[in-house]
C-alpha cells in the first residue's frame, strides 16, 4: 500500500493498486504550479482513497488539478472523462518502489536544465 499526504497533512491519500505510468511532466502548467518538474503516477479512480479538503482548479477544459487549500501542495491531476487520477510522487510517505518510465511534454521544458537520465522522452 502506498500512502501520501500534503505538506500540512490536511489531505491524505492511499492506494493498494500498483501505480502506472510514472512520469516527469515538463509542461508549462506543471512547472508553474509545482515550481519545477512534476513527478506523478496514476491509478484508477476506484483504486485511490483521498481524504481532506482538496481544492480543484481547471486550468483548461481537458483537466483539473487538485491541491491543498491550506499549504498549497499540488497533489493530483485528473483528465476530463478519464477513469484514472495521477498523484504526486513527491507526496508519497516513505519509498514508492517506482521508477520514472518517461518524461512528457519535453518540448516545453525549462531552458535551465537538461534531461540526461536516459529515460524515454515525449514532446
Amino acid at each position: 500500500m502506498l500512502k501520501g499526504s500534503c505538506l500540512c497533512g490536511d489531505i491524505r491519500f492511499e492506494t493498494v493498486a500498483k501505480p502506472q505510468s510514472a512520469s516527469m511532466c515538463h509542461c508549462s502548467q506543471c512547472r508553474k504550479q509545482s515550481g519545477g518538474i512534476w513527478a506523478s503516477a496514476q491509478v484508477r479512480d476506484t483504486d485511490i482513497s483521498i481524504s481532506g479538503p482538496v481544492s480543484w482548479f481547471e486550468a483548461t477544459s481537458t483537466a483539473k488539478r487538485g491541491s491543498c487549500p491550506r499549504c498549497g501542495s499540488f497533489l493530483f491531476w485528473k483528465g476530463a472523462g478519464e477513469d484514472t487520477i495521477s498523484f504526486a510522487l513527491g507526496a508519497i510517505d516513505g519509498n514508492s518502489g517506482l521508477r520514472v518510465e518517461k518524461h512528457i511534454f519535453t518540448a516545453s521544458k525549462g531552458d535551465y536544465y537538461e534531461i540526461a537520465d536516459g529515460v524515454p522522452q515525449e514532446d
